[in-house]
């Protein structure tokens, strides 16, 4: 059968909406995959600073933002096929839209972005809410992305997403994969009040020395105790970690410089833990706006040999488009109503078949 979906992701680190347009062959389980077209479409200030603060609004105004980002993104479905030139080309939608809420323990996970309203701008079929039924099974909801990765790159058994978090998967038997740190949304955040957009290639990291006092706090949060399955929420990089990065009083280039090792640091401790010993292919696919940054990508390679890995960094097009390519292949899971999630890696009480449905097309 050939699936053509368009995956739309939304990340944690707020630097745009990435589309992505692929063509999904599948044959007896066996995936092939070839991306189409591709764009991310930043987010305007105003846009960005909705998002933002989404999470501190009332229950009604909430509402209004999640109609009204499903139609901010269907109009930029609907920009998208019309400047790729895909009209009657695109046969599903999959949005995993913009967590705002991320609380497994009180069985929720909140996405803004309405798949009603985003199906009626485009009249397209849409699938959306990729996480809920997971997290109502108990489960975190996630990473998503693990079902995806054993299905399109099966030259690979490891995988490091570094997003605005940055999480692992471990594909040895049923896979396992969690949350490690936040990620580019600390990164940007301190590159940010250096009065740069990010950190480009973490050249300003690269300037700086690693406070090894705040590095030893940093890596004595509570968090990187807890056992796996487990998941981040985005104030955790906000509201926990940054502050204690402000409160050492570092300049830029030292703040960065011992973000950076801390990210590089946990990776490590995180292969350490969950490397089986038995396993030949050693091989990590790197992915996320974080394999951009050379930097990060040098100490953390430095930090993986102990681990006899070998640190691969994706193409730039896949760095870049690897989680809305996901989100094509999940969406053409539900289509087919096979399983989304995995009970392995978010440790819910089954597997599920995960995603609303919207049909925007006329009958």
């Amino acid at each position: 059968m050939i699936y053509r979906a368009l995956g739309l992701m939304s990340g944690s680190s707020l630097d745009g909406l990435d589309l992505v347009f692929a063509e999904f062959h599948v044959n007896a389980g066996h995936w092939s995959w070839d991306i189409r077209a591709a764009a991310t479409v930043p987010y305007a200030e105003d846009w960005a600073d909705r998002l933002r603060g989404a999470a501190e609004l009332s229950a009604r105004d909430y509402l209004v933002l999640h109609a009204a980002y499903g139609r901010y993104l269907g109009e930029a479905v609907n920009h998208f096929i019309e400047e790729k030139g895909l009209q009657f080309q695109v046969g599903l939608v999959a949005s995993h839209g913009h967590t705002t809420v991320h609380s497994p323990q009180g069985g929720v996970s909140a996405q803004l972005g309405d798949g009603a309203t985003l199906a009626a701008v485009t009249g397209l079929a849409v699938v959306s809410d990729l996480r809920s039924l997971d997290v109502a099974h108990g489960g975190q909801g996630a990473p998503i992305v693990p079902l995806g990765e054993s299905l399109l790159f099966t030259d690979y058994r490891l995988f490091l997403n570094l997003g605005g978090i940055a999480n692992l998967s471990v594909h040895d038997g049923p896979p396992v994969a969690f949350d490690i740190c936040p990620a580019n949304r600390v990164l940007n955040a301190l590159a940010q009040k250096a009065g740069k957009e990010f950190d480009e290639g973490g050249r300003l990291a690269a300037m700086g020395t690693v406070n090894a006092p705040l590095l030893s706090q940093l890596n004595a949060l509570d968090y990187y105790q807890q056992p796996s399955p487990k998941s981040l929420a985005n104030e955790f990089g906000t509201g926990v970690v940054l502050p204690l990065i402000e409160a050492a009083g570092l300049s830029h280039e030292d703040a960065l410089a011992t973000y950076t090792e801390h990210v590089a640091v946990q990776i490590h401790e995180s292969l350490e833990d969950h490397l089986p010993a038995h396993l030949q292919n050693r091989k990590l696919l790197v992915t996320g706006g974080g394999g951009f940054n050379t930097f990060l990508v040098s100490r953390l390679r430095e930090w993986v040999e102990d681990n006899q890995v070998e640190l691969v960094v994706a193409d730039d097009n896949l760095v870049h488009y690897k989680e809305a390519l996901v989100m094509a292949a999940l969406g053409v899971l539900r289509w087919r109503e096979e399983n989304t999630t995995l009970a392995s890696v978010t440790g819910a009480r089954r597997d599920s078949i995960g995603g609303a449905l919207w049909l925007g097309q006329e009958a």
